[in-house]
């Protein structure tokens, strides 16, 4: 789908059965232009092949998946901590940045940065006097969009919303067929489409599952390409490299043309912080990337407590703050008015095994007060995911990820990566419990509507109508209300005994298997100027012939 249109345009706010909803789509007009080769190649055969008509035919006759508007809140927050314990933590984290400070390795660049903003630097460390962080932080914007290349997907990130994006990272894949294995490129685009095809998820994600298959200096093209050409819901880039997050940026351009891009979010990446206070080149160069081309990033601890942090929640929460405040001053500094998201991943540990643990109360309890800490900075908040340590989506897996669901959406999350697919502690992407994650998802729009309170939600007409010892099954309300009135999974068994019975006893494993076969055999790819697909994929041609396969 082109994006002429918006070349210029700022950013402004603006049941059971195996179904897909279908919708037809309307022509946007004609394909964005850049004063970069490939745009400008694209804009070319354009002009003498009649691409943007070829594009424009396309989408007069596409079939286009039905997707839910990102969440907007209408429901109060959870706020765990007082007053006093929000100051505390607040004092603490600016000791440790003064006193302690934090370590920005192999980054000159960066040093220099602070210096010249009144930091106090000591070989690699930088200690910030109080107040400078969070000075340098009040530039970040409170609430920004990230477009996509269908205008109807675009997202708000921040404010009362909540944007969910599937599994980012994992090395493995499990399906009932296939058991656990090596990602390939070939279950990377699997995952791109169902996540293209999934109602309740607004968002394309990012590294779905590393696909092995391919060179490690090489798979991050051929993902941007998976998630520009086989969804138009908005998606994120690269970060393993700041010349990987530059090709991003490239890529972006020919998707949206170069004026729009520097102009808009179009593209949002995670950037770790390698939790205890270290920065690291790899993933500050990328920030650096972003930032100054205007592009989101979400900067977020990666903390495993009692590994990584102290055991305490107060004490996590410090080392929290602290980083991000650093990190997001930092992305301040390379350009203010960045669009960049205060973000917590944090899991308790076992210790017994030393393995990290997920859905227990303590990872909550930070959850919840991570999202204070954001909202007094003004900031959008990334947090929450279907997090478990569950080997397969069993019960163990349910559990959890329903707890991290629920904080994710009463805490106050605007961003929530992870939403659907993760198994085994983050090294596993399911496709059946990508499809079950994705199904429960819709739970949470409904819950976060609220309650209605108008005439019709008060149903004072069925109660006078139907009676003491009546039912409201035929009454009128209930005919005019019941096909919204219940949420209702398209993957959970709601027959009775006899009818699953008879079909075989299928447990939920098998249930969400049927329901990603028949998403993927409804797939259809949503159409893109042919103009641009090729650009795109020369540009991936050209890059990929440019260098060497390497796998390390």
């Amino acid at each position: 789908m082109s994006h002429s249109h918006l070349k210029g345009r700022k950013s402004s706010l603006p049941g059971g059965s195996d179904r897909v909803n279908f919708k037809r789509t309307a022509p946007k007009g004609g394909a964005p232009e850049s004063k970069g080769f490939f745009m400008a190649e694209a804009a070319e055969r354009r002009r003498g092949r009649g691409g943007g008509g070829a594009a424009r035919r396309a989408e007069r006759t596409a079939i286009n998946v039905e997707t839910a508007k990102y969440i907007e809140r209408n429901v109060p927050l959870y706020e765990i901590l007082s007053e006093e314990a929000l100051e505390i933590i607040e004092a603490n984290a600016e000791t440790v940045l003064e006193e302690i400070g934090v370590n920005f390795v192999n980054n000159p660049a960066a040093l220099e940065r602070w210096r010249k903003a009144g930091a106090e630097i000591d070989g690699e460390r930088v200690r910030l006097p109080k107040g400078l962080a969070r000075k340098l932080c009040s530039t970040a914007p409170s609430r920004f969009t990230q477009h996509a290349r269908n205008p109807a997907r675009n997202v708000e990130i921040g404010g009362n919303t909540l944007v969910c994006a599937p599994v980012y990272g994992p090395p493995f894949v499990r399906d009932m067929e296939g058991g656990r294995r090596y990602a390939t490129m070939a279950d990377f685009e699997k995952f791109v489409k169902l996540g293209y095809m999934s109602k309740w998820l607004h968002h394309s994600g990012g590294t779905v599952c590393e696909p092995t298959d391919v060179a490690v200096n090489k798979r991050h093209l051929d993902m941007l390409l998976a998630h520009m050409t086989l969804s138009d819901k908005p998606f994120m880039g690269s970060v393993t490299e700041p010349s990987r997050a530059q090709d991003s940026v490239e890529m972006c351009e020919i998707l949206f043309g170069k004026e729009f891009v520097q102009e808009n979010t179009c593209m949002i990446s995670l950037i770790n912080v390698n939790s205890p206070m270290t920065f690291d080149d790899v993933m500050m160069g990328a920030m650096e990337v972003y930032a100054a081309n205007n592009q989101a990033t979400i900067l977020s601890p990666f903390i495993v407590g009692g590994a990584m942090a102290p055991v305490s929640v107060m004490g996590t929460l410090t080392q929290v703050l602290a980083e991000v405040m650093a990190g997001i001053a930092y992305n301040q500094l390379v350009r203010p008015g960045a669009p960049v998201v205060f973000g917590a991943f944090v899991s308790s540990i076992d210790m017994n095994s030393g393995a990290p643990t997920f859905g227990t109360p303590e990872a909550s309890q930070i959850l919840y007060g991570a999202g204070q800490l954001a909202r007094r900075m003004n900031l959008p908040f990334r947090s929450g995911g279907s997090l478990c340590g569950s080997k397969l989506p069993d019960a163990q897996a349910a559990y959890e990820t329903a707890h991290t669901h629920n904080a994710a959406l009463l805490g106050g999350v605007n961003f929530m990566l992870h939403a659907c697919g993760w198994l085994e502690g983050g090294l596993v992407a399911s496709f059946e419990k990508f499809v079950m994650d994705a199904d429960q998802l819709g739970i949470l729009h409904q819950f976060a509507r609220g309650i209605p309170l108008d005439e019709n939600g008060q149903a004072m007409d069925a109660i006078r109508e139907v009676g003491p010892g009546g039912h409201y099954l035929g009454c009128a309300h209930t005919q005019a209300n019941f096909k919204q009135a219940f949420w209702r999974s398209e993957v959970l068994d709601y027959r009775p005994f006899e009818t699953w019975a008879e079909e075989g006893a299928p447990d939920t494993m098998t249930l969400a298997n049927a329901r990603m076969r028949t998403l993927l055999a409804a797939y259809q790819q949503p159409p893109l100027d042919p103009a641009i697909a090729e650009a795109l994929a020369k540009y991936v041609a050209a890059k990929k012939a440019s260098m060497p396969d390497a796998f390390t």
